[in-house]
């Protein structure tokens, strides 16, 4: 060959070796809004990209010791989390496979062998030993040249797919973390039901002494006496409920941070959380670093890849292989040169007729392409409705709260006022009764939003991947 047509030749296959026949990638485009309707935003939305996640311990917003400690227990003993993190161990291990095609692949052999060959083998010769040995040692090259891109592409799809991975562990790390921080929660609300309980049935115990005492003394009616009866009795029922779900909600906490049921106990709580500060305004940037979205998108990338290893199973394949070893019959040096043998040359591999596999694989590629890209869709509107519904909770339930303090409050004074005039003869037990019972519900229920206030600022904090500050 001319050095004009070998400098062409080296010219044209280094160029080929930086094609790529992937579609080129943009992310999916999605309509957002600028900002969150439930509260105004102060930046513009942009597309969800991997991205640096936020603070690891957004939990500790809540300035709680003991939730802090069992964060920690999790995130050393969860089961499920384990099995994620052996799942991204594996992706990173396939990973790594798909960059060793990018090299060429180099093998030794050896193969000592005593063999017989059949008297009847066809054209053996009349010299031809029946039973001779046969040693063989060499080395074997194989490196594809990729000039279409098909290996490239697999490794870029491989990489894309390990660091959907790192952002599923993220995920289930995430969400593991708020179902830990929502129980924990939970068991608080119970814990300060459970205080609310109590007060009202020592209240309640001294109402029924009262009421004993007038019986006996017939100023008051057996039937004022049954009611106080019935009033305590069915407050100790409610403190029963509270204990059987304090109970259930204390063994998920023990399978969470991986210990048996049994041997898992938290003690009561004497005081409740704090409610987190929320930000006047929440950038609709933060969306980006949820792991969920970060890993869509990057399996919207390894599916466009995946589209160019199609494209590229349509070209010819070039592949260049070589052999170099030693042969001998039994004895004398492999590396004689009378012993050698080698062999270099090109492979090349062109599909002439597959029955409509290549165009098969092509449309399955683009058709995985479409899903995966519709799938990011989802999971961004996803996003955004998780954002607002805790926000419009937050915000809803804070007002329902401030209303419901009113009502505790004006119970409560009902109540003093009925259990006076009672004591004074101007009403009967059944006021007493019906105002003692309004300002217990009162109590539990300003209780309860505030625990629904505490949930929907978990559901904040994740709904924006883990916080809203870096």
């Amino acid at each position: 060959m001319q050095p004009r047509l070998k400098h062409a030749a080296l010219f044209l296959a280094m160029t080929l070796q930086g094609c790529s026949l992937a579609p080129t990638y943009t992310t999916p485009t999605l309509d957002l809004p600028t900002h969150y309707r439930e509260q105004s935003s102060d930046g513009p939305w942009h597309s969800a990209q991997p991205a640096d996640q936020l603070s690891s311990q957004w939990w500790r917003v809540y300035q709680d010791a003991r939730l802090n400690s069992l964060q920690e227990q999790l995130l050393k003993a969860n089961p499920d989390l384990a099995a994620a993190l052996a799942h991204f161990d594996g992706a990173q291990a396939y990973a790594s496979q798909l960059h060793a095609g990018l090299f060429p692949q180099l093998t030794a052999s050896g193969q000592p062998l005593r063999q017989r060959q059949s008297d009847n083998r066809p054209l053996r010769g009349t010299t031809q030993p029946s039973v001779y040995n046969s040693n063989t040692a060499g080395f074997a090259l194989n490196f594809d040249l990729d000039l279409w891109g098909k290996i490239r592409n697999q490794v870029a799809a491989g990489d894309a797919r390990a660091q959907a991975s790192a952002d599923d562990l993220a995920v289930a790390r995430l969400s593991l973390q708020r179902q830990l921080t929502s129980l924990y929660v939970q068991l608080d609300g119970l814990d300060a039901q459970r205080r609310i309980l109590s007060r009202s049935l020592d209240d309640y115990s001294q109402a029924l002494q009262l009421t004993r005492s007038r019986y006996q003394g017939q100023i008051a009616s057996e039937l004022d006496l049954t009611r106080a009866q019935s009033q305590l009795a069915e407050a100790e029922a409610q403190l029963d409920d509270i204990r059987a779900q304090r109970n259930l909600t204390e063994h998920a906490l023990g399978e969470l941070v991986g210990e048996p049921a049994s041997n898992f106990q938290l003690a009561a709580s004497e005081q409740t959380l704090n409610l987190p500060d929320q930000p006047r305004t929440l950038p609709s940037t933060l969306l980006q670093r949820r792991p969920d979205i970060a890993a869509a998108e990057r399996r919207v990338f390894a599916a466009n890849a995946a589209i160019g290893v199609a494209k590229a199973a349509w070209y010819p394949d070039f592949s260049l292989t070589g052999l170099l070893g030693g042969q001998t019959q039994g004895s004398g040096n492999l590396l004689a040169a009378s012993n050698r043998f080698w062999a270099l040359g090109p492979l090349i591999s062109l599909p002439i007729f597959d029955g409509g596999r290549l165009d098969g694989q092509e449309r399955q590629a683009r058709a995985e392409f479409e899903e995966a890209s519709a799938h990011y869709r989802g999971q961004v509107l996803h996003a955004v409705r998780e954002v607002e519904d805790n926000l419009a909770q937050l915000r809803d339930l804070q007002q329902e709260s401030l209303d419901e303090q009113a009502a505790a409050n004006a119970s409560e004074h009902t109540q003093v006022i009925a259990t006076h005039s009672y004591e004074a003869g101007a009403v009967s037990y059944l006021d007493v009764v019906t105002a003692q019972t309004a300002a217990l519900q009162a109590q539990r229920q300003v209780q309860a939003l505030r625990t629904r206030q505490l949930q929907a600022s978990v559901g904040l904090l994740t709904a924006l991947g883990g916080g809203w500050q870096g």
